[in-house]
């Protein structure tokens, strides 16, 4: 799965998983899941903020969390 198509996903099921988000990642706010909507560069980026992963930490996170939203 190419990381396009991933940060595709993430934005536009973004209503659909941001509770399932809260679920994974349960440091991040209500306010900040609003207000990134799906970014992908933006959720990495609080990744790294709240839990101290490096970037290619928080950009796996992420993906992985997108391939098991969409599954194959």
């Amino acid at each position: 799965m190419n990381v396009t198509f991933n940060r595709d996903v993430l934005t536009g099921k973004w209503k659909e998983i941001r509770g399932r988000a809260k679920q994974t990642w349960g440091k991040l706010t209500d306010d900040e899941l609003d207000r990134i909507s799906g970014r992908f560069d933006e959720l990495t980026g609080l990744l790294q903020q709240r839990y101290g992963y490096s970037k290619e930490q928080a950009e796996n996170e992420v993906t992985h969390f997108i391939e098991q939203m969409n599954p194959r």
